[in-house]
């Protein structure tokens, strides 16, 4: 009978104590005009980098932590900003051809975060799955959080996601053409 007490006394403890206890979750909205996804490939011959802008997206915390996200980027906006002129409108249409991202097929890229660790004060290795032209990889980087910004750099294989042109690894004697299969992107968000 003391232990139908004690298990009764335990029992009644935890549902007060959950019933009491919040947990402090909030989503927050990115604010998509003070926010920035920057990109830069590299090539034998030098580098070129440009913007794309986000359509969409929002950081998940409980308890001031980060714990989840989502991100959609208009891959239509998907600029360069180190050209000018006649080359700019060039590079611009030919990373928006079927050779690159497939633009028109794939109006965006998706970034869904499935798991994030604490790495340090205000810092997170986050993993997630960037969809780039439909296809679906899991992609792992570190995310800082200050205030209400957040910094991201991700280096993301293009091959993986089939975009090929240029690739030594599916083209031989490309010489000074060759384009190498990483490129970067460095996302300042603002929430």
């Amino acid at each position: 009978m003391k232990t139908f007490k004690n298990l009764w006394l335990i029992a009644i403890v935890a549902i007060f104590t959950f019933s009491f206890t919040t947990v402090n979750a909030q989503q927050k909205e990115i604010k998509i005009a003070n926010s920035k996804v920057i990109w830069k490939g590299y090539k034998v011959t030098g580098s070129h980098e440009g913007t794309i802008n986000l359509k969409s997206g929002f950081l998940n915390f409980v308890d001031n932590k980060l714990t989840g996200g989502e991100f959609v980027m208009d891959m239509t906006t998907i600029i360069t900003t180190d050209l000018t002129g006649e080359y700019k409108g060039k590079l611009e249409g030919h990373l928006k051809s079927d050779d690159f991202f497939s633009v028109e097929k794939n109006p965006t890229a998706t970034m869904i975060v499935t798991k994030v660790e604490v790495s340090g004060k205000n810092s997170y290795k986050v993993t997630g799955d960037l969809t780039i032209k439909g296809i679906k990889n899991a992609v792992t980087f570190d995310l800082s959080v200050y205030g209400n910004k957040a910094n991201a750099s991700l280096k993301i294989d293009r091959t993986k996601y089939d975009v090929r042109y240029g690739s030594t690894s599916f083209f031989d004697n490309l010489k000074d053409k060759a384009i190498y299969d990483e490129f970067d992107l460095v996302a300042d968000l603002e929430f």
